[in-house]
């Protein structure tokens, strides 16, 4: 069973729905205990990272969602659920992440004459090849929305797009995982890297 971490995040539906194709089991949980049983954990979102923390604090899900990095139980963060990973963000004021994966989420340059925020298929280029996303990844087109992109050490990179500077697409530490983009709207290549993400939470 796989769990959806309920905080109230704005793509939830779609991502259950996406496992669902699957043919997968999930729980839109935000008790402690079933997170820390299930097999594998997803950390969807969209929106305001100082509000999906402050939700996160008051559901008394911060310490959980530790827990879940320390016991390697896989944990996949989407869109501002990948941002949440980093130590921190300075979208409406310096905020204190999960500080699961080193590094800080920052706002897309705005001097660059390209739209923001970044809407669209962009296409994702392997950094790390001995990832468990790199054959499904590699030069194939997801779908992202975002204003803000993590910056962090080459060694955490999976995949990059080109959108003026190289946005982080997939993200990777030990058993925790993010996309920047959104994998339930992102057709066969995002459901294969699901399905890449529950093959792996079965070891």
């Amino acid at each position: 069973m796989i769990a959806i971490v309920d905080y109230d995040a704005g793509n939830t539906f779609n991502v259950q729905k996406a496992f669902a194709h699957l043919g997968v089991d999930t729980v839109l949980t935000a008790d402690p205990e079933v997170i820390l049983n299930s097999d594998g954990v997803v950390l969807p979102g969209v929106g305001a990272f100082k509000a999906a923390m402050d939700t996160l604090v008051e559901r008394k899900l911060v310490d959980v969602l530790k827990q879940v990095a320390e016991k390697n139980i896989p944990l996949l963060g989407i869109c501002l659920g990948m941002q949440l990973l980093f130590d921190s963000s300075t979208e409406y004021g310096l905020t204190e992440g999960l500080g699961l994966i080193s590094g800080t989420v920052e706002a897309l340059p705005a001097d660059l004459g390209l739209m923001i925020p970044h809407m669209g298929w962009n296409q994702n280029l392997v950094k790390n090849h001995s990832s468990i996303f790199a054959d499904v990844a590699d030069r194939e087109y997801t779908y992202f929305v975002h204003s803000y992109y993590a910056k962090c050490d080459d060694q955490y990179i999976t995949t990059t797009a080109d959108y003026g500077v190289d946005v982080p697409g997939i993200v990777e530490r030990d058993s925790v995982y993010g996309m920047q983009f959104h994998p339930e709207k992102s057709a066969h290549v995002g459901l294969n890297l699901l399905r890449t993400f529950v093959e792996r939470t079965k070891g």
